[in-house]
């Protein structure tokens, strides 16, 4: 009954993409949590980024690395610790548990599925979109 109630609520309201949200709330959330590694240019030029074993990368380029497109489902599972990639599931930290809330929210997927995600999470995904370069 919660998933038909869940699936309607999504259908009335209409999912967000992430240009729907201000980057400017996602942009605290990554000073706080990601330029340590990633660096304030996210360019993966952060001050941990020359002593760590993995290469960090450039988060300016993920649309770029997908084809043109910002990939939500993928990087949110990176940084919540959902995808089990080496670097994200193992030796990057997980902030999925720093990133939860209980407000959710419906984002629309390149694909025109929904993901639904906590409001912190979809602002800091906003904040990553808004970063991709154009190159």
């Amino acid at each position: 009954m919660r998933v038909i109630i869940l699936f309607f609520a999504c259908a009335l309201s209409g999912a967000t993409t992430a240009q729907d949200l201000d980057p400017r709330n996602g942009q605290a959330l990554y000073d706080s949590y990601c330029t340590q590694c990633h660096g304030t240019d996210a360019m993966g030029t952060g001050p941990m980024s020359s002593i760590l074993n993995v290469e960090i990368p450039d988060l300016t380029q993920i649309s770029g690395r997908n084809g043109g497109t910002f990939p939500i489902d993928q990087v949110s599972m990176q940084i919540d610790g959902r995808a089990r990639l080496l670097a994200h599931g193992g030796d990057m930290p997980v902030f999925g548990p720093m990133l939860d809330s209980a407000r959710q929210i419906p984002m629309q997927l390149p694909s025109g599925q929904t993901l639904m995600v906590s409001q912190p999470m979809a602002e800091l995904l906003a904040y990553l979109a808004s970063l991709q370069s154009e190159e």
